[in-house]
Parts: structure tokens; sequence; C-alpha cells
């Protein structure tokens, strides 16, 4: 119920609802219009959490404000924020995302880490429990990208492999079961960097022509028509002179002629 925009002067601007303070303003007052978050600057990427809101700095920090029952903001608190706070022990981090209440972040090395709601099994720690810091996710490298669902999160790793886990009621998890997984799971049957298989043509051999016969014409026949049937001579018509009809009036146009459209 709140939207955020980064500016090209890496400020952050929020408006919408705010009732936890996640417009990062320093009030919990709903916006009609976009307000600057207070104290943030050098802002390269961010994310929309359910009632939280996530920030990256240049610098490869990662700041969070607004609400933090669960540990949204992983400084280890359960307090919410209408400013931001840092996430505690992270470093150059790369990329940034946010569920409806949890937060992942991907680190220059190619691992994943994550924080807050976990009852799903979102944050992919192999536990079913809430973190208020970071925690990495369970045997993952090589990652490239990560984006998160409402309750679930998802991975695309350097060899293009797709992995997820959390909340999998609708199957999302594509990997063909609809359990929730606390831990990781290869998509099935898709590799995002691998292109459709393109069959080998096969080679075509060069014969050598076979002579062949040349066709002798058949004479054309032209079939021959019966004669035409001889027809009676037609009757000399006898004139007639008949009254005219008295003539009947016309209906009225209007009354029977209709266009309509559809």
């Amino acid at each position: 119920a709140h939207t955020i925009a980064l500016k090209s002067d890496g400020t952050v601007w929020t408006w919408g609802y705010n009732y936890h303070g996640q417009l990062g303003d320093g009030t919990a007052s709903d916006s009609y219009t976009p307000a600057q978050v207070a104290s943030l600057s050098g802002v390269t990427a961010i994310a929309a959490g359910g009632y939280h809101t996530v920030a990256l700095k240049s610098d490869g920090t990662v700041w969070a404000w607004g609400y933090n029952k669960n540990g949204q903001f992983g400084d280890g608190t359960t307090t919410d924020e209408a400013t931001p706070v840092q996430v505690s022990g992270l470093s150059g981090i790369t990329a940034i995302a946010g569920g409806a209440g949890h937060t992942i972040a991907l680190k220059s090395d190619g691992t994943v880490w994550a924080w807050g709601y976990n009852y799903d099994g979102q944050l992919g720690n192999d536990t079913w429990s809430d973190s208020y810091t970071p925690v990495q996710v369970t045997s993952l490298n090589g990652v490239t990208a990560i984006a998160a669902g409402g309750y679930h999160t998802i991975a695309l790793k350097s060899d293009g492999t797709v992995w997820t886990w959390g909340y999998n009621k609708y199957g999302q998890l594509g990997d063909g079961t609809t359990y929730d997984r606390f831990s990781p799971v290869q998509v099935s049957g898709i590799n995002l960097y691998v292109a459709a298989t393109t069959p080998t043509p096969t080679p075509t051999t060069t014969s050598t022509p076979i002579s062949s016969p040349t066709p002798t014409a058949s004479p054309v026949t032209t079939p021959t028509l019966p004669p035409a049937p001889t027809l009676p001579p037609l009757p000399t018509p006898t004139p007639s002179i008949l009254p005219l009809p008295t003539p009947v009036p016309s209906p009225s146009l209007s009354k029977y002629c209709r266009i309509s459209g559809y």
C-alpha cells in the first residue's frame, strides 16, 4: 500500500500508506504526494516489502525501515522505525529484494542472505524460525540474481539454473510438488542460459540424374456431340387486355425498416 522511487541523485522518495513508518520520512502519517526518505543518500537500489522498505547504498550496505515485528530490518530488533536503520553485519551487497515479511540480499561473492519472517521456510536456512539478523541461505552459491515473492524466494545461478524455496501451496517453487521447502530446490526443466535445441540438418547427397525417356504425346480425340433435339414451334400468343389492379397503399417504411448496432 506504499510506493517508493529512486532518483538519479541517489535519494529515495515514497508515498502512500504509512501506519508502520514505511515511508521513512520520520512520521506515521500517510502521504498523498512523494516525500523524501530522511537521512538517506547514495542509494543504488530499492525494494518494497509488505509493510517495510529496503535500500542498498553504493557502499554495499543495506538499510531498512517500517514494519519490523518479524525482524524485517535485520538489525537484531523487532521495533518499527520511521527512518532508515542499517542491517547488521552485511557488506559487499549487490542486490536486494523484499517479500511480504522477509528481506533478501545478494553478496558480491555469489552467496544469498535472508532475514525476517520464516513461517514457510522463505529464508532458506533449514529452519522455520524467524531471524532478526541476516542468515546465509543453505547450500547456494554462484548466484547472479535474486527475487522475492510474498512468501517464497527465487535465485538465478551463473549456470542458468533457477532455485526456489519457501511457500509452495500453488506450485510456486516449480519442482513438481506443493510442499513448502526451507532450503533451495531446483526448478524443474528450465535453464535460462541454454537456447532451444535446433535439429541438425541432414546433408543432401548429390547424385547423377537418370535420363528419362521422352514421353510420346497421345493424339487428342475430339468427342462427337449428339445432334440437338428438334423443339416444337412456339404457340402464337393471343393478345388480351386485362384491367389494371387497384393499387394498394404501400406501408410506411418507418414502420417496418430498422437498423441496429451492437
